[in-house]
């Protein structure tokens, strides 16, 4: 690795599993001294111990406010600052119109846009001229899918907040950027198929057909662009953003 994140502080929400795991053991090896939050203590614990480095776990569930404040404060009193912020936490499941409920409804705007939008807002006292944060889109946000509307519409929302945050932060130096993965071979990509081992499988099979590349994303891979965004190597980045799909929305 070649170091490019040594003495920066990076917050990953939503650290303990898939893409945001991946990303977090990314930050530390680029040298990033890293904090990760997660809603149970026990896979916190396990993703600091998959981790290493230093990483310090968090509790809390990026839906309330008050746990997003008590984060700041341990990251304020700890460090004194955030030099790069990956608001990764999120999720959705399937609904087709005609069954689309409130709390379907709710429950995806709430994770993917609502906590989104106040970490990062609760963040910006922390953070300076320099730093970066990378908000997790989806190749959903720019591509229909059925069944899947809600949350296309949740993360199509991700892709402006970017582009209208970029205007209100111009004078402060802070670069925000997407990075939109396509499908992931992640727990949480199988799970939309229900607790079949065999229709989980399907699905992945079925969704890895629509990418040119012939395969799913391995985690790892998205990582690395975030990596990139956090990095000064993509210092004349900003408001973009980055598809790490395999080609899946490009044609």
């Amino acid at each position: 690795m070649s170091n490019r994140l040594a003495g920066k502080v990076a917050l990953v929400t939503g650290g303990t599993s898939g893409i945001g795991l991946a990303t977090a053991k990314e930050l530390a090896l680029e040298g990033a001294k890293v904090y990760i939050t997660g809603r149970r203590q026990a896979e916190l614990d396990a993703a600091c111990a998959q981790i290493g480095h230093g990483v310090r776990g968090i509790q809390g569930d990026v839906t309330s406010n008050s746990d997003l404040d008590a984060l700041i404060e341990t990251l304020r009193s700890a460090e004194g600052r955030i030099d790069v912020l990956f608001a990764n936490a999120g999720g959705g499941t399937m609904a087709p119109l005609g069954q689309i409920t409130e709390q379907h409804f709710d429950d995806t705007f709430n994770r993917n846009v609502r906590a989104l939008v106040f970490t990062v807002q609760k963040s910006l006292p922390l953070m300076s001229a320099g730093a970066s944060i990378i908000l997790a889109g989806s190749t959903a946000g720019s591509s229909g899918t059925q069944a899947f509307s809600i949350y296309s519409a949740s993360k199509a929302a991700v892709r402006n907040l970017a582009r209208s945050w970029v205007l209100d932060l111009k004078e402060r130096g802070i670069r925000v950027n997407v990075v939109s993965p396509g499908a992931t071979k992640t727990i949480g990509l199988a799970e939309l198929a229900g607790d079949s081992k065999e229709a989980q499988e399907g699905l992945l099979t079925y969704l890895a057909s629509l990418i040119p590349m012939g395969r799913l994303a391995d985690p790892s891979e998205i990582a690395r662009v975030v990596v990139f965004l956090a990095s000064d190597d993509s210092s004349f980045v900003n408001g973009a953003e980055i598809f790490a799909d395999g080609g899946q929305a490009q044609v």
